[in-house]
């Protein structure tokens, strides 16, 4: 018997010649024949060829079609020169009705059987260990001399016809400074699965425990390592069990067809892809491409700029806005708060700054088919509604958002208004965001940038922010101008430090992510652009959608009139005037905000964030 030393050298002609005599003492080909690409198999009849095809195309990333047989046909003449489907795997796996019936060493009994069918070459991602490996980084089942881990999802895959299952996923545990590299390093290989589809908490796919693997060996994860998800072509053997064909045959996962194609070199459309920790509770890491950040840091420059001379530049810390977009980009369903009642001696004493922000973030998120509703003052109820029904009309939003108030009545009532049934396992929001809405100083008051005291017009969405914290699923995002905005508590520090009474009226309670703005409408149109961004982004949508379905067509952009406009901007400033919703710091009813002309100021930042995201 020839032991595994020097194997992974081999080249894969020699490679197939010992596997064909069974002289191996090996239970996998991970690591063998380093740097040739591996294949799954999937043998069926003939009727079912061309649905199980549709199939494949529909679901590419598990599933990425190198070869695709004739009937009867064993050889393989474009992966490999000498090829024989019966006797070139390891081992085999028969199926019959969706039950697996027996494990094979070669399929040459069944030769007459495989006349009538026709054999599926599928990527495989042991094809990518040696790009990971090359770019420093260890593979822990290679380390531990044991098969990668296999685990069935609770991700649907996209059906055709008899063909349907759940995702299946490979995990490689990935050292965290290690985690850019890994990405990089596979984003390229297509055939292999290309970049992972999750990095992080297990559970956000449904799956319960490591040790347990559905195929392969269980993988120990180091100190610092992080659980990294990768599609994989075992998925076609879960098609295969629900579709309860009556002869099919498969490789055993660990087994996989070894091809005399060279791995080919690594190429990632907008840059290389980048990794940016979303969420700590539960862990979860998100991909986008450089090109795609860059503009979102852009966007983030842009809205920084301090026209009320305020002293915000203390306050900004870059890459805020990139993470607060990518896990609005991820969220299923947002809840959005807004309202500063800063002008206590008017009827109504809200400003308008924060409303339009708001709405342009609704709209985005909205389009982008997310749920997302609003919480706001009791006592205000009447006027958002007003303003959410001109939203609707002026075309901002598609349809009304359910507009929500929040009370305390005992000390779990945040829990229950953001959970059901007050169960934390059962958020009924993944995102809180607050625009430029009122927050809550270290004394427990609320002050307008003069240091009044507003407390009694406020209600203390503030607890729904601090109960966030305490809620696996839950990740918040704090806009604001001036420090003393929901969220801004973290950077109370600076707020302290810079800001005009920043001692007294610094926000005290933190968001997960804080962007700070000249206006936080402005900060709201950002948030609006970079989900637009995100969404063009290659390297992100793929990631959303588990590299399963097809990459939308760049015509085929649904969420585009749900951007911020100077015109749908200009007439929502004049519906504000007419509800009398003043302007923050000179309280007129005019076209301006925060003191600053719509036409020479905020139209203007509108055009070029739009310039910028639309690049």
């Amino acid at each position: 018997m020839l032991l595994t030393g020097g194997l992974k050298s081999l080249l894969p002609h020699v490679l197939r010649r010992i596997i064909r005599c069974n002289r191996l003492s090996i239970s996998n080909t991970s690591g063998m024949a380093e740097g040739y690409k591996q294949a799954n198999i999937v043998i069926l009849h003939k009727s079912l060829a061309d649905d199980f095809e549709k199939f494949c195309r529909a679901n590419d990333g598990p599933l990425p079609l190198l070869y695709r047989s004739q009937p009867g046909d064993w050889k393989c003449p474009s992966l490999r020169s000498d090829s024989d489907i019966r006797t070139d795997c390891l081992q085999y796996r028969k199926y019959e009705h969706g039950a697996c019936t027996g494990s094979l060493k070669s399929l040459k009994e069944y030769s007459e059987q495989l006349k009538d069918m026709v054999t599926f070459y599928l990527g495989c991602s042991f094809s990518s260990e040696k790009a990971i490996q090359k770019a420093g980084i260890p593979i822990r089942n290679i380390e531990q001399k044991c098969n990668v881990s296999m685990y069935k999802t609770s991700v649907p895959c996209n059906s055709i016809s008899m063909f349907h299952c759940n995702l299946v996923v490979t995990m490689r545990p990935i050292p965290e400074s290690k985690l850019e590299a890994a990405v990089s390093a596979t984003s390229g290989l297509k055939e292999a699965h290309g970049a992972p589809i999750h990095i992080g908490d297990p559970g956000l796919l449904g799956i319960q425990d490591l040790s347990k693997p559905d195929y392969g060996d269980p993988v120990h994860l180091h100190p610092g390592d992080i659980p990294v998800f990768w599609a994989s072509g075992v998925t076609g053997v879960e098609a295969i069990i629900n579709s309860r064909a009556p002869l099919a045959f498969t490789n055993s996962p660990e087994c996989t067809f070894v091809t005399d194609l060279e791995r080919g070199t690594v190429s990632s459309s907008g840059g290389a892809p980048q990794v940016h920790c979303i969420s700590r509770d539960p862990l979860h890491f998100s991909i986008v491409s450089a090109e795609a950040a860059q503009k979102i840091n852009t966007l983030e420059t842009l809205i920084g700029v301090d026209p009320g001379e305020r002293g915000i530049g203390h306050l900004r810390r870059q890459g805020e806005l990139l993470a607060a977009s990518l896990a609005l980009s991820r969220a299923g369903s947002v809840l959005v708060t807004t309202g500063f009642p800063t002008h206590y001696s008017h009827q109504p004493p809200e400003e308008n700054d924060g409303p339009p922000g708001a709405l342009a973030i609704a709209a985005m998120l909205q389009a982008l088919q997310k749920r997302v509703a609003m919480v706001t003052d009791r006592r205000a109820m009447e006027l958002n509604t007003k303003i959410i029904e001109e939203a609707v009309q002026l075309g901002i939003l598609k349809k009304p958002i359910p507009l929500l108030s929040y009370q305390r009545e005992n000390a779990n009532s945040a829990l229950m208004f953001l959970c059901e049934n007050g169960n934390p396992a059962r958020p009924r929001f993944d995102h809180l965001v607050a625009i430029e809405r009122a927050g809550m100083a270290a004394d427990g008051n609320y002050y307008n940038a003069r240091k009044v005291n507003i407390k009694h017009l406020v209600d203390p969405i503030d607890e729904l922010f601090l109960a966030a914290q305490t809620i696996p699923g839950i990740t918040t995002t704090g806009v604001g101008d001036g420090g003393n905005e929901l969220g801004m508590g973290k950077v109370k520090d600076a707020v302290k430090k810079h800001i005009k009474n920043g001692d007294v009226i610094a926000c005290d309670v933190e968001a997960d992510f804080t962007v700070v703005a000249g206006v936080s409408n402005w900060g709201g149109y950002a948030i609006a652009c970079a989900l637009h961004v995100l969404r063009c982004c290659a390297t992100h949508e793929r990631y959303l959608r588990r590299a399963l379905g097809c990459p939308r067509a760049p015509s085929q952009r649904p969420w585009l009139p749900a951007l911020p406009s100077v015109p749908k901007e200009e007439k929502l400033l004049k519906a504000l005037v007419q509800l009398g919703v003043r302007s923050g710091k000179t309280a007129s009813l005019e076209m301006e905000v925060d003191g600053l002309p719509f036409y020479s100021t905020h139209s203007l930042m509108i055009e070029k964030l739009l310039q910028e995201a639309q690049h």
